[in-house]
């Protein structure tokens, strides 16, 4: 068996105490106190998590815009300096390669954030692909990531640093910050659907930047969590996993994240005609939300019915820590994805009854 993968703030963990677990090749803290005090923190005041196991690509050179345009859905061509994107990459079927940020530093270099466990397989795909001045370097164990995330994040973080962060606005960024004698790229982003920051320096530079931020944070009452409050957070906010909501069998149409693909776009990409039908006629399945009419967990792989129909399945599903509901999410066919529908989920022996209901099942309250 392959050795863990570590990240540079393991040490750091295993102080805290922290209970870690294989999480795709890496040894990552699942939680450091609890999942639900930890989730709780992120909702009400801050929490600050590793995400240095995220892969970073670089991609450089005077055709990069060209190359991103044929390899991503979205429209790169939007982008201005400063800004950050969501998209995604597809395979020619349209199922997906991955779902990643990209980060516009210049017309000519752009910063690639991807699953960890999808690094090596992306910066294949897209070193495969390069055509014209296009350089494709995999930076991921150079760079370090953490995300301190919540209502106080912005409090808390300017606290070590002189540049105004109430001037990164949402899915913007300014590199060169300077966080307690660290050089580091701040950008207004996140997995959690709270406000806050994720940032990147130096693997070499984490450790001081991870420590100084626990400390600036404890009056505040900021705590330092696990992958265990990071996957109920995104999953309230219905933030996809790739893995779960997303594959190379499901297209990002089926994963309702359509926002993220623009077959209007003059270039072509991988996945162009599949993703348009799909966007113009309705894909043949649909992400839903699902809330539990009987009592039962809705978990990841579970099938779901509709008479003795096999409709589909569950994604992802837990009870929610901030709505104290039992809930999922369910890739299922298009004709049963109505607002209202009740459907049945198969927990272990028993058929249980569930509803379709509206997602996100959690959107942060306005200031």
């Amino acid at each position: 068996m392959s050795e863990l993968k570590r990240t540079p703030l393991f040490n750091e963990y295993q102080k805290l105490g922290a209970k870690t677990i294989d999480f795709g090749g890496w040894d990552l803290p699942v939680q450091f106190s609890s999942i639900k005090e930890e989730h709780e923190a992120v909702r009400t005041k801050a929490g600050l998590f590793d995400v240095s196991h995220m892969g970073e690509i670089d991609v450089k050179g005077k055709d990069s815009l060209a190359f991103l345009q044929k390899m991503m859905t979205n429209d790169v061509a939007l982008l201005k300096d400063g800004a950050a994107q969501y998209t995604a990459m597809c395979y020619e079927d349209g199922g997906t390669v991955d779902d990643l940020l990209i980060y516009k530093k210049s017309d000519d270099h752009y910063l690639l954030v991807v699953n960890a466990s999808n690094t090596d397989k992306d910066f294949e795909w897209l070193k495969q692909h390069v055509v014209g001045d296009v350089e494709v370097v995999n930076i991921s164990n150079e760079i370090a990531q953490i995300a301190l995330q919540g209502p106080l994040a912005q409090t808390v973080l300017q606290k070590l640093t002189i540049t105004d962060l109430s001037e990164i606005k949402f899915f913007k960024f300014q590199d060169d910050i300077e966080i307690v004698d660290k050089k580091a790229l701040v950008s207004r982003t996140g997995y959690t659907g709270e406000d806050g920051f994720e940032i990147y320096c130096q693997a070499e530079d984490v450790v001081a930047l991870w420590n100084a931020i626990l400390e600036a944070g404890e009056p505040e009452g900021v705590l330092p969590c696990g992958l265990g409050a990071r996957d109920t957070l995104r999953f309230e906010a219905n933030l996809a996993l790739y893995g779960q909501e997303l594959s190379k069998d499901i297209t990002p149409i089926e994963a309702g994240i359509g926002f993220a693909v623009k077959p209007n776009k003059e270039a072509d990409f991988f996945g162009k005609e599949v993703l348009k039908q799909q966007k113009e006629e309705g894909a043949p399945r649909k992400l839903v939300g699902i809330e539990m009419i009987d009592k039962g967990i809705p978990r990841h792989g579970y099938e779901v019915f509709v008479g003795e129909e096999q409709i589909g399945e569950v994604t992802t599903g837990t009870q929610s820590p901030t709505l104290q509901k039992n809930i999922g999410l369910a890739l299922i066919k298009s004709e049963h994805a109505a607002l209202g529908k009740e459907v049945e989920v198969q927990v272990r022996k028993k058929r249980l009854r569930a509803v379709v209901v509206a997602t996100p099942f959690y959107k942060r309250p306005k200031n």
